[in-house]
């Protein structure tokens, strides 16, 4: 039954990301000359930080990490939850921190999202992110029509999934993203967007889990990453978190 359930859960998020992605009017022309890079980061596992910031600061860029703060400190099976600590660690490095609810339920079921959000602001505010998030990431990649009004009040992009890159005439509320994840020879061919990107820029944002020798299936081995990001860079693209290449655009 529960498999049922999930399946009905799944298919009910495609068509709702399709429908915003097909008919929203609501959009900016995005122009650039210069192929931009985001590597953002959702849930943030602890290896996010210990791994992935540190590769991104290598090569001194950096990233959006999009946390949920009702999940900070967990320890599950395979990855342990990013510290309030630790979230502020990443602050003081550098990085973007974005909203990724606080509950990290999927906003068509997240009953109460306005308190829900506030929660996740005074959870960030707890560990210096003030002003609030500027950005947010959909749990699950599931965006929902009727929870837009909202999200337009509080912040300059949404980003979704949608394995593409943004080009052209684009929804700020539902940015499309490419994941890097499991198994690690599909991480390891990724650098292919990349080139896509050169030859038509655009806006190209990689989402990804846990960076670590063993990932789950979410996420890929730091030498993967180590590798995007190294060959991201020398390409020539300008790889910047969220926000700034919001202010890059004008947005």
């Amino acid at each position: 039954m529960l498999d049922v359930e999930g399946k009905i859960g799944g298919l009910v998020d495609r068509l709702a990301n399709r429908a915003i992605w097909q008919f929203v009017r609501t959009r900016r022309k995005l122009e650039t000359d210069v192929p931009l890079v985001s590597f953002t980061f959702d849930d943030v596992p602890d290896s996010a930080l210990h791994e992935g910031a540190g590769i991104l600061e290598r090569y001194d860029v950096r990233g959006t990490f999009y946390i949920a703060g009702g999940l900070a400190g967990q320890v599950e099976k395979d990855r342990t939850l990013i510290t309030p600590e630790g979230c502020g660690e990443l602050l003081a490095r550098g990085h973007e921190i974005g909203c990724h609810t606080f509950a990290h339920r999927r906003v068509r079921t997240a009953g109460g999202l306005a308190a829900d959000l506030d929660r996740n602001a005074k959870y960030l505010k707890s560990v210096g992110v003030a002003p609030p998030a500027s950005n947010f990431a959909f749990p699950y990649n599931a965006g929902w029509p009727l929870a837009r009004p909202e999200l337009r009040r509080r912040y300059r992009s949404c980003r979704a999934g949608g394995e593409a890159i943004n080009r052209g005439s684009v929804d700020p509320l539902m940015l499309k993203a490419v994941e890097i994840r499991q198994p690690e020879q599909h991480a390891q061919a990724l650098s292919r967007w990349i080139d896509e990107l050169v030859d038509a820029p655009g806006w190209l944002i990689f989402f990804t889990h846990d960076i670590a020798p063993r990932p789950t299936p979410y996420g890929c081995t730091p030498e993967t990453f180590d590798r995007l990001v190294r060959y991201a860079v020398e390409k020539g693209c300008r790889v910047l978190p969220v926000d700034q290449v919001l202010d890059r655009i004008n947005w």
